[in-house]
């Protein structure tokens, strides 16, 4: 019974976070609030492994998380530089870091 509770609030959680993806206002906030939602769907993938009895899914959760960080950080380099490329391109440029 505690894993259904615990379950839907994780999903309330996360419908929150994609209602605050959706309304924004600004692109941090929306940026924000898809790397709540991907840390809640690592959370989800866990748990869900761990009732099912497979131990695998907490490799798949991992990895799901490092591709949200890597993720979370290249969208925000790119709002920031309008680029994705490397750093010592814009020092070129004479634009501070």
């Amino acid at each position: 019974m505690i894993f259904v509770v615990g379950t839907i609030a994780v999903l309330v959680a996360s419908g929150l976070a994609l209602v605050r993806a959706f309304l924004g206002p600004t692109v941090y906030d929306r940026v924000l609030a898809v790397n709540v939602f991907g840390t809640k769907t690592v959370l989800m993938i866990a748990v869900l492994g761990f009732l099912a009895g497979r131990p695998e899914f907490l490799d798949i959760a991992l990895l799901y998380a490092l591709i949200n960080f890597i993720g979370t950080i290249a969208v925000l380099k790119f709002v920031r530089y309008a680029d994705l490329g490397t750093a010592t391109s814009h020092a070129a440029d004479g634009e501070p870091e």
